[in-house]
């Protein structure tokens, strides 16, 4: 189901959103060593003495030390670790590729992992990647603005601005809806999903901010782990197939059942009220330009 419309979401909330948003990307890139903490436990095998463990595809959503998450796109996470054995590299089709070192893995890069599992958990064996995901992730780390030709300086101005979300306005809000319980997107919803990125394309400075929600069944714990799922999937879905800008998306959040759109207490309300909403925002001061 698509549904668009102009509801307003509160700008106090829009403002706890990017605040957030800015918290986790600076405790994601922060590495956690502290050398007051001693740790102890098993050594970590050689990978040929472990056995096989799944292959992970999705993109890098936090990192500490050596120890890496990645997303997929029904909007579970996975942690793994890199050691010096683990073989990264990079491609541009089938004949051409790359070894990398591990710095080379930022977040937000979309990934393909092979893994092994011993009694830590798991460990990548082989990390794939391609050159052009690695560019765009190096722009985006590094602030740079060379190969963007849509990132002009009006949208400069407008990430500048971010901060103050009362400067911007809300120009459509778009709901995605889910099953109960459930983070997968249908095929409806992904065509939606294009539908409306190709759509907020066409908005000149135009960026994204994802929230999930849940309706009321369930606790308060579990809920807020299937919203931040939902909008991990529709966040995940929008950059990786639809080709939404990754520095034109704001870090995805999730609201538990807060916010419903309608009554709680009936099936169809429920129904309406298990959703991400996608609002597209243009700041103020450039609507327009």
């Amino acid at each position: 189901m698509r549904i668009i419309s102009k509801r307003t979401t509160s700008p106090v909330l829009l403002a706890i959103l990017i605040v957030s948003a800015s918290g986790s990307i600076s405790a994601q890139e922060q590495d956690a060593t502290d050398p007051t903490i001693t740790v102890t436990g098993e050594s970590m095998p050689d990978l040929a003495s472990m056995t096989p463990g799944p292959e992970i595809k999705g993109n890098i959503t936090a990192r500490s030390g050596d120890q890496i998450q990645v997303t997929t796109a029904d909007g579970s996470s996975s942690v793994f670790s890199v050691t010096d054995a683990t073989k990264i590299r990079s491609s541009k089709g089938i004949f051409s590729s790359k070894k990398l070192a591990s710095d080379a893995l930022l977040n937000g890069l979309p990934i393909t992992v092979k893994t092994m599992q011993w009694s830590g958990g798991l460990v990548a064996s082989q990390i794939k990647l391609r050159n052009n995901d690695l560019r765009t992730a190096s722009m985006i780390r590094n602030g740079t603005a060379q190969g963007f030709a849509e990132q002009t300086a009006a949208t400069q101005a407008l990430r500048g601005r971010m901060g103050d979300i009362d400067n911007y306005n809300i120009k459509s809000t778009m709901n995605v809806n889910f099953d109960t319980g459930k983070a997968v997107l249908s095929p409806q919803a992904k065509a939606d999903l294009c539908a409306t990125a190709s759509s907020a394309e066409q908005v000149d400075n135009a960026l994204m901010l994802v929230v999930g929600y849940t309706d009321s069944t369930g606790s308060d714990e579990i809920n807020q782990v299937l919203s931040e799922k939902r909008a991990g999937s529709v966040i995940n879905y929008l950059q990786q197939a639809c080709g939404w800008k990754p520095y034109r998306m704001l870090t995805p959040t999730g609201m538990a059942e807060a916010d419903p759109l309608a009554d709680n207490t009936t099936v169809e309300g429920k129904a309406q009220n298990r959703r991400v909403a996608v609002n597209i925002l243009v700041s103020k001061g450039l609507d327009g330009l």
